[in-house]
C-alpha cells in the first residue's frame, strides 16, 4: 500500500538532494493558476453573481444569499452536541491561553540622546479567516483562524466555509456553531478560489480584507498564490502532511495510527516514515493493512498512503534521519526515538513538532494548545504557522530632536551623496543651516 524509499548505505544521497528523493504530491500550483485566475476574474467583475454560478458549478448548491444570516449561527450553536460544545470551549481557552502569551510588547529604543526608534504593534484592519468544509468539515480550523486574530486585536473578523447540499446550502452546521460560539457574525457560504476572490476584492455585504488566512485545496491555494498582490495572505497551506522520525523503541501500532490519522484528511495528504529500523517499517505497513481496513475512509485513506506524496524512508541511523525530515520540512512532525526530546530540539525545519510516545499529531488538531495551520511542500524551510504574529505588523516611529539630528547629518549627508543622492542630504540641511 505504502511505498519505500531507502536511502541507506555509502551511495546514499547527500542532504542537499534529500528533498528531491522524498515522497511528494504531485501539485501544480502554477499550472493550477490558469484555473483560478478566471474563477477570480469573475467574480472581481460581477461579485455575487460570479459567486452563486460557481457555487452551483462546484459545490451543487443553488444559493439566494452567500450570507449566512444570524439566526442561523445561533440555531446551529443551540443544538450542537454538549460534548462538541465542550471540546471546543476547551481547545479555545488552551488556544487562547498560548496565543496571548505570544503578545509582543511596544519597544522603544534610544538610539542616541534626543533620538529613539520604536516598535509599534499594530493588529491588522480587517481579515477574512477561511474554513474548509467540504470532505471533511474543519471545525477546529475555526477555532485556529479565530482565536489569534481575536487575541491579536482584529477590530473586524469575517469567515467563510464552503457552501453544502446536505446544509441547505450553507456552511456545516458545527462551523456555524463555533462562529456563534466565538462570538463571528460575519459569516459567508463560499469556497474554493471563488472565496479568496470575495475577500480580496470584495462582494456583496462582503468587504475587501486586508489578509485572508486558512487551509485549502489546491485550488484555495492557487488563488492566494495569484492574489496575494491585491491581499495579504498567512501562506500557502495546502493538503496537510505528516512525518514520524521514529527508530525501534516506537510502538508500530502508534506510528501506524498516526499515519492514518492525517491520510484521512484528503487523497492527497501525505503520510511519511523516515526510520532506520527495518523491522519496525514492516510492522508498521502490517499495522497499516490491518488498521486501514477497518477505518470509516477506507477509500480516501488507501488513496493517500498510496500516493506519490507518501512512503517509508529507510536511513542508516537517527542523524541522517534529522537531516532527511529538515529536508522534508513537514507541517506535522513526530519524534518517536530514544531521547525524544534531545533529538526534537535539533530539528530546524517543521511546522510543528510533537515529541515522544504521548503525543500525537491529532492532539495538535485539536487541544495542545498549538495551531494547526501550518505551512505545507516544504515551506516550513521558511515559514511559520498561523499565530497572533501574522495578525499583527510592526510599524516604526522615528523621533529626533534637532540636536540628535545635528549630530548625525554628516553621517546621512555623507551617505547621501555616496547614493547619488543629494536630496535626501538637502532635507537635513534645509532644517539645520541658519540656526
Amino acid at each position: 500500500m505504502i511505498r519505500r524509499i531507502d536511502l541507506r548505505g555509502p551511495a546514499r544521497a547527500e542532504p542537499a538532494d534529500y528533498r528531491f528523493a522524498l515522497p511528494r504530491a504531485e501539485l501544480d500550483v502554477e499550472a493550477t493558476l490558469d484555473v483560478v485566475r478566471p474563477i477570480c476574474d469573475e467574480v472581481r467583475h460581477r461579485g455575487v453573481e460570479a459567486i452563486r454560478e460557481f457555487s452551483a458549478k462546484f459545490d451543487g448548491v443553488e444559493q439566494d444569499d452567500i450570507a449566512v444570516p444570524p439566526s442561523a449561527l445561533s440555531a446551529a450553536l443551540d443544538e450542537l452536541d454538549p460534548d462538541v460544545r465542550a471540546g471546543l470551549e476547551e481547545s479555545i481557552r488552551r488556544l487562547r491561553k498560548t496565543c496571548e502569551a505570544e503578545l509582543e510588547p511596544e519597544v522603544v529604543t534610544s538610539v542616541v540622546p534626543g533620538g529613539s526608534v520604536t516598535r509599534r504593534m499594530v493588529p491588522v484592519a480587517r481579515v477574512g479567516l477561511y474554513v474548509p468544509g467540504g470532505i471533511a468539515p474543519l471545525v477546529s480550523s475555526v477555532v485556529m483562524n479565530a482565536v489569534p486574530a481575536q487575541v491579536a486585536g482584529v477590530g473586524s473578523i469575517a469567515l467563510t466555509s464552503s457552501p453544502r447540499a446536505d446544509s441547505g446550502g450553507g456552511p456545516h452546521p458545527t462551523i456555524l456553531a463555533a462562529c456563534a460560539l466565538l462570538g463571528i457574525d460575519e459569516v459567508y457560504a463560499v469556497g474554493g478560489a471563488q472565496a479568496v476572490a470575495m475577500f480580496a476584492y470584495g462582494a456583496g455585504a462582503c468587504r475587501p480584507v486586508d489578509l485572508v488566512t486558512g487551509p485549502g485545496n489546491i485550488y484555495t491555494v492557487s488563488a492566494k498564490r495569484l492574489l496575494k498582490g491585491v491581499v495579504g495572505i498567512d501562506s500557502e497551506a495546502g493538503p496537510t502532511e505528516i512525518a514520524v522520525l521514529a527508530d525501534e523503541t516506537a510502538d508500530p501500532a502508534h506510528v501506524a495510527a498516526d499515519l492514518l490519522s492525517q491520510a484521512e484528511h484528503d487523497p492527497m495528504a501525505a503520510s511519511v516514515l523516515v526510520t532506520p529500523a527495518e523491522r519496525l517499517a514492516d510492522e508498521v505497513e502490517a499495522e497499516l493493512d490491518k488498521q486501514v481496513s477497518v477505518t470509516k475512509h477506507v477509500d480516501r485513506v488507501r488513496a493517500a498512503l498510496s500516493g506519490s506524496q507518501s512512503g517509508i524512508v529507510l536511513v542508516d541511523d537517527v542523524d541522517q534521519g534529522l537531516a532527511v525530515v529538515d529536508a522534508y520540512a513537514a507541517e506535522h512532525l513526530e519524534i518517536q526515538t530514544r531521547e525524544a526530546a534531545a533529538v526534537a530540539a535539533r530539528v530546524r525545519n517543521a511546522g510543528a513538532v510533537f515529541v515522544g510516545p504521548h503525543t500525537p499529531v491529532s492532539l495538535g488538531d485539536y487541544c495542545a494548545g498549538s495551531n494547526h495551520v501550518l505551512p505545507t511542500g516544504g515551506c516550513a524551510a521558511h515559514s511559520s504557522g498561523l499565530s497572533v504574529r501574522s495578525f499583527r505588523k510592526a510599524v516604526q516611529v522615528v523621533e529626533f530632536t534637532e540636536e540628535a539630528l545635528r549630530e548625525v547629518a554628516p553621517r546621512v549627508t555623507s551617505l547621501a551623496d555616496a547614493e547619488d543622492l543629494p536630496g535626501h542630504g538637502a532635507a537635513v540641511r534645509a532644517r539645520l543651516e541658519g540656526r
